[in-house]
């Protein structure tokens, strides 16, 4: 029997879709430029595969995925 596939999204698709940013190519830029944290540590992937769990940190904004 496979196994459940785990949810995961996107960085950038994680920003977008929380109002963090306007645009995938604003949610590029920030990430590129080192502005977002995930789990406390500064990430530089936009497409980094975030779990249920992961803290993401853009300015003072800090929100936990979490998937329904």
């Amino acid at each position: 029997m496979p196994e459940a596939e785990v949810p995961t999204i996107r960085l950038d698709q994680f920003l977008k879709a929380h109002a963090l940013v306007d645009t995938g190519g604003q949610a590029k830029l920030l990430v590129q430029e080192g502005h977002v944290q995930v789990n406390g540590e500064t990430e530089t992937r936009r497409r980094k595969q975030l779990h249920a769990g992961d803290v993401v940190r853009l300015g003072d904004e800090t929100m936990t995925v979490e998937f329904d």
